[in-house]
């Protein structure tokens, strides 16, 4: 079933088009990919698409029972609500309907109601109803949702106001994860997740029962999700089959064939107007000339194809080279309101090495950086530098560009000795070209601002990089080229990210950040998760090794077990027997005393008949008691 529909769709800002001519389709199921350079218009189709902005011309189709949700990039939930009654509200309908059977439920606690078979039936429907839909299990789908966006451990009656904004966008997100629309829209929905977050939301998209439109930047994330990619390239749309990666090669094929179609007309085409020109003249050849004048006349030439757009160009340089030893950190406790995040950290860092620091949102590796860097103080603890040590710092909130310069004085200030077509040169490798250097910091995209900050980073010619996310507001293509400026940078790097496909080009060394202590991992991410998994599997077997020891004890357990209940019920059995035959003497004997009772020769002697009644009381008392402890033994 096509659940969404673009025909020729068009949009423009101004007189600068942003779509043209756009054929989009989305059917039942699909996972599909929006991919293309920062500023290429995914967003714009994207809120186009979910009725948030017009569009110029064209036709959006979509069928009227087809319900669309819609994340935009960075929303966050703003409620003043508590964590759980939010994610509740999107359950009203059903709640409704749950109240609406209960009240059917108490009526139908009266069989001599005149309406009952009406009600029976009301309520019959109604619950098959529920169920369809979800109704017994709509509250384990909230808990579900909220721990697999890392909420397992908060306290559910939190408000929502007192959160930060990076709890906020993932709240956004369960929210909407929990409405289940046919066509779900996401516009990067991987920032502000950790890797267990990310891994958690790449199994609920591909388990999703609807369609999923996905942008992100993140390529492990688009090859586990997708299985078709939209390419946006100089305002077209391009469709391809597959996942990322398949994307990629199907591109990086269609550009070689394009181009060797284009290459064999161009050669075609020389040869035939070399022809005509050499042949019209002559009358014995110019009917040959003149047919293929018309022969190139009626050809559709080829444009030369395009390739990729022009991507950033940049180096990492050093001034000074450091001494062997280049970090030093020992017992670092870190937090805020003397509150640690983390304690008693220790590591060091040797020069060329490529650190990443990695662990859940939360466990302080924003601020262990910021303490490096001295922007904070440590808690406790001690950090170290080596000889010649100078530290470049990338900030994954770009805090400091929000000056009103002008982008070519936010750089030309920082670095006055520089010639301005130095300066404008730099601008241009990373994408700022003509008017763009006159554009307002402030106003720039998160894109600009990352761009920016990479190229002041540049020119600092640092010989330590510490960078925090620094692939965050970066499109795919700028990705690559700064992994691979830094793959060929000569000093030392740590830096922090959740960007598994840049941990596995970057890292030479894993370090995973915990409360109380580090683990070194000495490889790359794949490297990393190898080891996690074998250590989870240890751990597994070890387990099964201590269940196997101790199951001769549990045997022996239960053998003593056996052997105490077997000899309890031997008492048992005997000590029925035994009040059996105790009880039978008794009653014996008091049937002689009381046939004794009735001689004359008794009864008329007080003293003996009254020994006689002692006699009888005391062993009817005590039968009594004896056949109580039969019964209790016989329960």
């Amino acid at each position: 079933m096509i659940l969404l529909q673009c025909v020729n769709l068009t949009k423009s800002f101004g007189v600068e088009p942003i779509l043209t001519n756009i054929k989009f389709e989305i059917q039942s199921k699909q996972r599909i990919a929006l991919v293309g350079r920062n500023g290429a218009g995914k967003s714009t189709l994207l809120r186009i698409i979910a009725g948030q902005m017009s569009y110029d011309s064209g036709d959006i189709m979509i069928p009227k029972d087809v319900k669309l949700g819609y994340l935009a990039q960075d929303t966050g939930l703003e409620s003043n609500l508590s964590i759980w009654d939010e994610m509740l509200s999107v359950f009203a309908e059903l709640q409704r309907k749950e109240r609406t059977l209960r009240r059917l439920e108490e009526q139908m606690s009266n069989p001599e109601n005149d309406d009952y078979e009406k009600i029976l039936k009301e309520y019959d429907q109604l619950q098959v109803n529920f169920k369809d839909e979800g109704g017994y299990q709509y509250e384990a789908d909230i808990r579900s949702v909220l721990a697999g966006l890392n909420f397992a451990n908060f306290d559910y009656d939190t408000k929502i106001s007192t959160l930060s904004g990076g709890q906020k966008t993932r709240l956004a997100l369960g929210k909407l994860l929990l409405t289940k629309p046919d066509l779900l829209i996401l516009d990067e929905p991987t920032n502000h997740l950790d890797i267990a977050t990310l891994s958690w939301l790449e199994q609920y998209l591909s388990n999703y029962p609807g369609a999923v439109l996905i942008v992100s930047h993140d390529r492990y994330f688009l090859d586990k999700v997708v299985d078709h990619v939209y390419e946006l390239s100089r305002t077209k749309a391009t469709k391809f089959k597959g996942n990322y990666s398949d994307y990629l090669e199907e591109n990086a094929l269609r550009y070689d064939q394009e181009l060797k179609q284009f290459e064999k007309q161009q050669e075609e085409i020389a040869k035939l107007e070399d022809f005509v020109r050499r042949n019209i003249a002559r009358a014995s050849t110019t009917k040959r000339a003149q047919s293929r004048r018309r022969t190139l006349e009626r050809m559709e030439r080829l444009d030369r194809p395009q390739g990729s757009e022009k991507s950033a160009n940049f180096t990492f340089d050093i001034e000074k080279q450091t001494g062997n030893e280049v970090l030093k950190v020992q017992a670092l406790s870190g937090g805020y309101d003397n509150v640690a995040l983390f304690k008693e950290i220790t590591f060091q860092l040797n020069r060329g090495e490529s650190v990443a620091l990695i662990g859940p949102n939360g466990i302080g590796k924003s601020t262990m950086l910021k303490m490096i860097t001295k922007e904070l103080q440590p808690l406790s603890g001690s950090i170290t530098y080596g000889s010649n040590v100078a530290i470049g710092y990338y900030d994954q909130e770009q805090a400091k560009l929000t000056s009103n310069k002008q982008v070519i004085h936010e750089l030309w200030d920082e670095y006055p000795l520089v010639q301005e077509k130095d300066i404008r040169t730099v601008l241009g490798n990373f994408l700022f070209s003509g008017d763009d250097v006159l554009k307002i910091v402030s106003d720039l995209s998160g894109g600009e601002k990352a761009r920016l900050a990479l190229a002041k980073l540049m020119l600092k010619k640092a010989n330590f990089l510490i960078l925090d996310e620094p692939t965050n507001h970066l499109d795919l293509d700028s990705k690559e080229v700064l992994e691979s400026a830094l793959i060929d940078y000569p000093g030392t790097i740590l830096f922090v990210s959740h960007d598994r496909y840049f941990l596995n080009r970057m890292a030479t060394r894993i370090i995973e950040l915990s409360q109380q202590n580090i683990t070194n991992y000495l490889g790359d991410y794949d490297y990393y998760l190898h080891k996690k998994d074998e250590a989870r599997q240890l751990h597994e077997l070890a387990n099964e090794e201590q269940a196997h020891k101790e199951e001769p004890k549990k045997d022996k357990q239960n053998f003593h077990m056996d052997k105490e209940a077997k000899r309890k019920e031997r008492q048992r059995l005997r000590r029925i027997e035994e009040i059996e035959a105790t009880v039978d003497q008794m009653e014996t004997e008091v049937a002689e005393w009381e046939q004794a009772l009735c001689e004359p020769s008794v009864y008329e002697d007080h003293e003996k008949s009254a020994q006689l009644q002692q006699q009888i009381d005391s062993h009817n008392e005590t039968i009594e008691q004896l056949l109580t402890e039969w019964e209790e033994l016989q329960e």
